[in-house]
């Protein structure tokens, strides 16, 4: 491997309030080959400033996870910023939208695979493999998509292809290695994952970077290798040496696609006697057209539609096995950072049973081998064996952290750089609670602050920004109906000015700072449930921590268990940060943080989940999905993803009145 910088921390600040104790005490842990810590860290106390320390220390290559797109790609920008001259990559599904291939036994319906992939993305996808195989110096910020298959790591590497200057080569002979490593011939466009040919001059676009590599060889030996802007083609610099990576992630060498067809077509005839012993024929006949089609594929081009639901043959693996994915592409020091980690941990654990019973479904009516099953996402102990150690990072670690983190291990991080604290937290009736609200507007928008009110259904969220846009107030509300990029454009304006107030049902998703927050009203804050739950509440509290006017007024006519805790652990942490700051004559100030859109990164995200049209549902259908939808809704509010959950909820509650 080639040798490559070390990891050079750029920041104008040094660690200060808790982050010295925490870095050390983490430090010793990871030196000392501790499997599991949990950094315990308050909103607003830096926590992403510590992991860059701990990274800049031990120099080795480090995955962060976070639990969504928005979220990783904020943590990936702010990496770059800490890390400009290293190998920062991201890491998220490439999908904008993505339909499964499904079978609707009812209306005997076959939905195809529908997809729409993002290239911006899958070019970051490529980066980050090509980092790792290259150099040391790589951080890769990943969403829980990095536990799907992937492609396997040895004949990804295996089928590169090495260029030097002086080698002799045929034109001819580099173009056919090209095309059995997935790579185009350009036609009227030239992108990602192409190439093309001007008598001895080959260009290639690999599918990690932007820019592209000429190759001069005439003579059947190469001349020069040049890196040269893709668009206009200006030369960027000159090179020995240049190693062309395969345009895609599911490649192999031809000996294992011949080894993997017999397999196939083995499987394909014990799955279609299987058919005809029972006399479904239309079945067997299926399960053969489709199978030898696919085989017919994957000799003639290497490739076919589906290609992962072969992966079992492919890799030269037994039905079951872990697939690989991006996890086996790091060496075995590599260091984990679960930010979220409440939230991340059980929604890696979450993920394989998803999709098990729609191809079990493809399955037995012969749309696909079994096979197919192994297509999917690690189990979670499969998840663990691949991790050597990991440090979670939580504001509310959950069950998982602390039952594997031993105490000594658990490290808090309460103290804020800027000498700020948690906010006070007040409960008030709900009696006069518009009127309150309205007070608190006023004085926050006399203060040219902004305010955050929290909801539990949709409906209120709507209702409540149209009252407040009534009396003329600039408001928007926030809920699953609104796609990611507004969302972030909302959020956006609500930091510049341009809107004052933002409701919502759920605004812990983003996991974006709001240091011009100074007021946030939980209303029906004594109502039962995920949305109102400890974890949540404090959360939620912690989005006013960054402004030094910042508190919280919780809109109830009880206290429950989950108030009172929230309430408890807010105080506590603020007895912490009082005391701190009277000790070292601290005076608390409001962050101060640049307004970035975080379209800046290029990153385009996902679609939101379509809704059902309930009238075209069979009523045999119904159960099914009323029973598929209640799973994913119970991960969702474990996952602390409310919104997402009372969506699924709504959703729910229509299907079975449609029934």
């Amino acid at each position: 491997m080639p040798a490559s910088l070390p990891f050079k921390l750029v920041s104008p600040f040094q660690p200060t309030g808790d982050q010295p104790k925490a870095i050390a005490q983490l430090l010793d842990g990871l030196k000392k080959g501790e499997r599991h810590q949990t950094l315990l860290g308050a909103t607003g106390t830096g926590k992403t400033f510590t992991m860059a320390n701990l990274i800049a220390e031990l120099q080795r290559p480090t995955l962060v996870l976070a639990h969504n797109k928005t979220l990783a790609a904020q943590l990936c920008s702010e990496f770059r910023s800490f890390f400009p001259k290293n190998a920062v990559s991201y890491f998220v599904s490439y999908y904008d939208y993505y339909q499964p291939e499904a079978y609707l036994p009812a209306t005997d319906t076959y939905i195809e695979k529908d997809a729409s992939i993002n290239e911006e993305i899958e070019k970051f996808r490529h980066a980050a493999t090509m980092n790792l195989l290259t150099r040391r110096d790589v951080l890769i910020v990943a969403s829980v998509s990095c536990i799907y298959g992937l492609g396997n790591v040895e004949d990804y590497e295996k089928l590169a292809i090495t260029l030097k200057k002086g080698d002799p080569i045929q034109r001819d002979t580099l173009l056919r290695r090209l095309t059995d490593i997935q790579y185009r011939r350009s036609g009227i466009e030239f992108k990602q994952g192409m190439f093309h040919v001007l008598g001895d001059t080959v260009e290639i676009f690999p599918p990690g970077g932007d820019s592209a590599i000429r190759i001069e060889c005439p003579f059947d030996e190469i001349d020069s290798i040049e890196e040269v802007d893709s668009f206009t083609g200006e030369l960027i610099r000159k090179m020995d040496e240049v190693t062309v990576f395969p345009a895609a992630h599911n490649v192999t060498t031809k000996e294992k696609i011949d080894r993997a067809t017999e397999r196939i077509l083995a499987d394909m005839k014990e799955q279609e006697a299987k058919f005809l012993k029972l006399g479904e024929m239309a079945k067997a006949e299926r399960i053969r057209t489709r199978t030898e089609y696919d085989v017919e594929m994957l000799k003639e081009t290497g490739y076919c539609t589906g290609i992962e639901n072969y992966v079992r043959y492919l890799e030269d693996k037994e039905g079951g096995s872990p697939p690989s994915t991006l996890l086996d592409y790091f060496p075995k020091d590599f260091l984990l950072f679960i930010d979220e980690s409440h939230i991340t941990v059980p929604q890696i654990g979450g993920m394989h049973e998803g999709n098990f019973s729609r191809k079990q479904t493809l399955i037995d009516y012969g749309f696909r081998l079994p096979s197919a099953h192994d297509n999917r996402p690690l189990k979670f102990d499969e998840f663990e064996s691949r991790v050597g150690q990991a440090v979670y990072v939580s504001a509310t670690p959950g069950k998982y952290e602390y039952l594997h983190t031993p105490k000594p291990r658990l490290t808090e991080q309460i103290i804020r750089p800027t000498g700020l604290l948690d906010p006070p937290v007040t409960v008030k009736t709900t009696k006069h609670q518009i009127d309150d609200i309205g007070n608190e507007i006023a004085a926050a928008m006399k203060r040219k602050e902004r305010v955050l009110l929290t909801t539990l259904t949709k409906k209120m969220a709507e209702d409540l920004t149209q009252y407040l846009q009534d009396a003329d107030y600039k408001v928007r509300y926030l809920h699953s109906d609104i796609e990611t990029m507004e969302r972030i454009e909302i959020l956006r304006q609500l930091r510049t000015g341009e809107i004052d107030i933002v409701v919502g049902i759920n605004l812990l998703r983003e996991g974006l700072d709001l240091p011009e927050v100074s007021f946030i009203g939980i209303l029906d804050a004594d109502k039962q449930g995920f949305l109102r739950s400890r974890d949540a509440l404090i959360q939620t509290i912690g989005r006013c921590a960054r402004n030094v006017h910042g508190h919280v007024t919780l809109y109830a006519d009880k206290m429950t268990d989950a108030m009172t805790q929230a309430i408890d652990e807010t105080n506590r942490r603020r007895a912490i940060q009082e005391a701190y700051n009277k000790e070292h004559g601290i005076t608390p100030k409001t962050i101060e943080k640049a307004v970035h859109d975080i379209a800046e990164a290029g990153i385009k995200m996902e679609l939101k989940r379509p809704h059902y049209d309930h009238k075209k549902i069979p009523k045999d259908e119904m159960d099914r999905l009323v029973e598929e939808l209640t799973l994913q809704m119970e991960l969702a509010s474990a996952n602390l993803e409310f919104e997402k959950a009372a969506d699924l909820r709504d959703e729910i509650e229509l299907l079975k009145k449609g029934k």
